[in-house]
């Protein structure tokens, strides 16, 4: 006999047993903007119509991945939470331009047909959606038996997200005495992985299923904590009479709090934070501990328990904390 794909590594019957499972977990997140295309190649999401109208419609996009955080779900056996990850990393990007999401596309790249393991990946990025308001639209998943090891896998998506041209925040707005609104994080959401596996596995010597002392959790518990998404948040704040007063929204991820809002500043002003205004998570205490990290590795890695920062007026910025649950962490300086 004549050598098959499922010699190669790739089980069609299997394949499709995944795909199966997949339209109930995309149909969940859909609202009445999707339009059906059963057996169609892409999908269809209308701009206007379920009440939805606009003058001067901009489409925003962001696009990322999970990073080495998969590394730790896989060592775990634990799936279901990643796609949350995945949908938080570029709906929250999305977000800092002031957009409300519509909808989003993941990619999954795994060594063998695995129904399963699909069904937990998507399951995760469908619970995503669901928190952030956004269409699960479609997706690919590609199964590559040479590229990946057997027990590896990888994700990756975008985020389309629309807001009028007049409320576009990209930062030319922000001034000199503008206040720095804070709102919390889960945790480590899904930034500094590589180093927090080299201090947790290598360093310390920890398993995932060891507690460490000051932790009220394991540690694939507190390790795999989802990434928090802010869709409600920023919706609730921008349907306020104080979104005239916001000038600009940062996510804070790689690079920590102060890079990530500097880089929205205009030339010439610089960002002062008051370290001391919020207490630090104990995931983050634990980790510098561990690993004797020095404090301007930490605040420039991780998050350090603000996800996500909103520029405010200095006269707004007690009822925009207010709004966002959030906290004033310092300000904007010339």
């Amino acid at each position: 006999m004549g050598l098959s794909y499922k010699d190669s590594g790739v089980d069609l019957d299997r394949y499709a047993e995944a795909m199966a499972r997949l339209p109930a977990l995309a149909g969940r997140t859909h609202g009445p903007r999707v339009m059906p295309l059963a057996g169609g190649f892409a999908g269809l999401f209308r701009l206007f119509g379920d009440g939805h109208s606009y003058a001067d419609p901009v489409l925003v996009s962001g696009s990322d991945g999970v990073g080495t955080k998969l590394k730790v779900a896989q060592t775990a056996g634990r799936h279901d939470t990643v796609g949350i990850d995945l949908v938080a990393m570029c709906l929250n990007d999305c977000l800092c331009c002031g957009a409300e999401p519509l909808f989003f596309l993941d990619y999954l790249a795994i060594p063998q047909d695995d129904p399963d393991l699909v069904a937990d990946l998507v399951k995760g990025v469908s619970e995503g959606c669901l928190r952030g308001g956004a269409a699960l639209l479609g997706g690919e998943t590609a199964v590559m038996p040479d590229l990946y090891a057997a027990g590896e896998y990888d994700l990756a998506g975008f985020c389309v997200g629309v807001v009028e041209k007049a409320d576009v925040l990209d930062g030319s707005k922000i001034a000199a005495g503008d206040r720095l609104i804070a709102v919390p994080s889960t945790g480590l959401h899904s930034n500094g992985y590589s180093l927090v596996r080299k201090i947790v596995f290598d360093h310390a010597g920890l398993s995932l299923s060891d507690r460490p002392a000051g932790l009220d959790a394991s540690v694939a518990d507190v390790l795999l904590e989802p990434t928090r998404i802010y869709a409600e948040e920023v919706a609730k704040l921008r349907a306020s009479d104080r979104w005239p007063d916001v000038s600009g929204i940062a996510h804070i991820t790689g690079g920590g709090l102060e890079e990530n809002v500097e880089r929205l500043l205009p030339e010439g002003l610089s960002v002062r934070v008051d370290w001391d205004a919020w207490e630090r998570p104990a995931v983050f205490r634990w980790l510098q501990d561990a690993g004797s990290v020095e404090e301007t590795e930490m605040r420039r890695v991780f998050n350090c328990g603000v996800g996500l920062v909103v520029v405010a007026r200095p006269a707004a910025a007690d009822a925009v904390a207010e709004t966002l649950g959030g906290f004033d962490v310092g300000g904007v300086t010339a």
